[in-house]
C-alpha cells in the first residue's frame, strides 16, 4: 500500500492512533479538516469532531471523509475509542457501504483495554462497570455485538482461542465477506495481548480485497511496526527535532476523569507546576460572563511572566456530559489570546485539543514522537508555533502529564511507570 487514512471522531484519538506511524519513520499528519488535509504524507489522521453528533450526522460525515482523501494505494482505518465512546456504530456501518467489510477489535493492550468473548475489559473490569461508560452510557449494553446488530450489520465473531489457534482464518474471513454482496459486514475479533494484535495486523495486512480496520490505537501500531506495509514510494520524512521549550509551558484540561486528576496532582507535586482551575459557570457564560476578562488576565499574567501553568475545567452540580464541547471552546478561547508566547502546550481531551487548535488557527499537526502509549508529541505543520502533547483524557499513567511536560523541557529522564 501506498499511505492510510486514519479517520478518528476526536483529535486526540487521531494523533494517539496515528503516532505509531511516525515513530516507525513515516511522514504522518492529523488534520482537522479532511478536505484540507496534506496529501502528500504517508499516514493522514483526520479528525472529523463527530462524538457529539447525531448518529446519522456522524455517519454522514465519516463516509465523506473516506470519499474525500481515498486514493489508489491508500488504505481506510477507522480510529474508534477503547472504551466505545461516541457514535462509532453509526460511522461503521456508513463505512461498510464504501470500503468494504470491517475487522473491529478496540483492544489497547498497552493501556488495559483488552477484548474478550466481543466485550471490552479494562484494567480487568468489564467495561460497563467502570466510571468511563457509567459518566455518559449507564444502563446501555457494551457487547460489540450487540452494539453492531444495533445498526443493522451482519457479523461474526472470532474468540480469542480459536484466533491464536488459527490467526490465518480471520484473513479467509474477511477475502471471503469482500467478494460477497451478502456476506458479513464486520468481524469482531478478541485480542488481549500486543501479540494478538500484531498477528492480527500480519495477517489482514496482506489480503488484497477491500476492507478496513477498526480499532484505537493498539491494532494501528502493530500495523505500524509491520516492515514493509508500506510501498517504497511512501513519503519518508526527514528528521525533525524538537527543541527544548523556550517560554511557559500550558497544560490545557478539559478531561473531567479521575485518571486526569491523578495526572494533574502528580505534575504539581513532582514539577512545581501551579493549577488554576476555571469555574464552568464562567465557561459556559462565555465573553459575556462578569468574571471572563478577569479570568482572561489571570491566565494572560502567568503566560507573560514565564509561568508553566496547568488551566484546567472545573466541575459543578450542573455538570453534563454533552455541555463538553461547549466548556472546551470557552476554554480554548481563554487561552487563545496568549497562544503565541506559549513554549509548549499540552491538550488533554480531544475536544480540548481540538478547540485550542481551531482557535489558534492551527490546521494540523506533525507528528514527531509519542512520549508513552497514547500521548503524541507533535508540531504545527506550517513550522511556526510551540511544540503540542496532546492526550484522551482517560489515558494514560499517573506520570503522563509529568513526563509531556518534562519532555517539552528537554528532560533526558525516564519517568517511572
Amino acid at each position: 500500500m501506498k499511505s492510510l487514512l486514519i479517520v478518528a471522531d476526536d483529535l486526540s484519538g487521531a494523533a494517539d492512533c496515528a503516532i505509531a506511524f511516525a515513530a516507525a519513520g513515516r511522514k504522518t499528519v492529523v488534520s482537522l479538516d479532511a478536505a484540507a488535509s496534506d496529501t502528500g504524507a504517508a499516514v493522514i489522521a483526520a479528525d472529523t469532531d463527530t462524538r457529539r453528533l447525531t448518529p446519522a450526522e456522524a455517519a454522514k460525515r465519516t463516509a465523506s471523509a473516506w470519499q474525500t482523501l481515498r486514493a489508489p494505494g491508500r488504505r481506510l482505518y477507522k480510529k474508534i475509542d477503547s472504551t466505545l465512546r461516541g457514535n462509532w456504530t453509526a460511522e461503521v456501518a456508513a463505512l461498510t457501504k464504501i470500503a468494504g467489510p470491517a475487522i473491529v477489535t478496540p483492544a489497547f493492550p498497552a493501556t488495559g483495554r483488552t477484548v474478550r468473548d466481543g466485550r471490552v475489559i479494562v484494567r480487568g473490569v468489564p467495561l460497563e462497570d467502570t466510571e468511563t461508560w457509567q459518566l455518559e452510557n449507564a444502563g446501555q449494553n457494551a457487547g460489540l455485538r450487540a452494539m453492531l446488530d444495533m445498526v443493522g450489520l451482519r457479523v461474526a465473531h472470532v474468540p480469542l482461542d480459536a484466533f491464536r489457534a488459527a490467526p490465518q482464518d480471520v484473513a479467509v474471513m474477511v477475502a471471503s465477506a469482500a467478494a460477497s454482496a451478502n456476506g458479513i459486514d464486520a468481524i469482531i475479533v478478541d485480542a488481549e495481548t500486543s501479540d494478538d494484535l500484531a498477528s492480527l495486523a500480519r495477517v489482514t495486512a496482506a489480503v488484497d480485497e477491500q476492507f478496513f480496520w477498526v480499532g484505537s490505537g493498539g491494532l494501528a501500531r502493530e500495523l505500524a511496526a509491520l516492515p514493509d506495509l508500506f510501498d517504497a514510494s511512501a513519503s519518508m520524512p526527514a528528521t525533525r527535532a524538537i527543541e527544548p521549550a523556550q517560554g511557559p509551558i500550558l497544560a490545557l484540561v478539559g478531561s473531567l476523569s479521575a485518571i486526569s486528576e491523578r495526572q494533574c496532582a502528580l505534575l504539581c507535586a513532582e514539577a512545581g507546576v501551579c493549577e488554576t482551575i476555571v469555574p464552568p459557570a464562567v465557561l459556559r457564560g462565555g465573553a459575556h460572563h462578569p468574571e471572563w476578562q478577569a479570568w482572561n488576565e489571570r491566565i494572560g499574567a502567568k503566560v507573560r511572566g514565564n509561568e508553566d501553568a496547568i488551566v484546567r475545567i472545573g466541575r459543578d452540580d450542573a455538570f453534563d456530559p454533552a455541555e463538553g464541547a461547549l466548556l472546551s471552546n470557552a476554554l480554548a478561547a481563554l487561552v487563545a489570546p496568549h497562544f503565541d508566547k506559549l513554549g509548549g502546550l499540552i491538550a488533554t481531551g480531544g475536544e480540548t485539543a481540538r478547540a485550542i487548535l481551531a482557535a489558534a488557527n492551527i490546521g494540523s499537526l506533525e507528528l514527531v514522537r509519542e512520549i508513552e502509549a497514547g500521548v503524541a508529541l507533535g508540531r504545527p505543520s506550517a513550522g511556526n508555533g510551540p511544540s503540542i502533547v496532546t492526550k484522551a483524557g482517560a489515558f494514560g499513567s499517573e506520570h503522563a502529564l509529568l513526563g509531556a511536560y518534562l519532555h517539552l523541557r528537554g528532560a533526558d529522564l525516564s519517568v517511572p511507570r
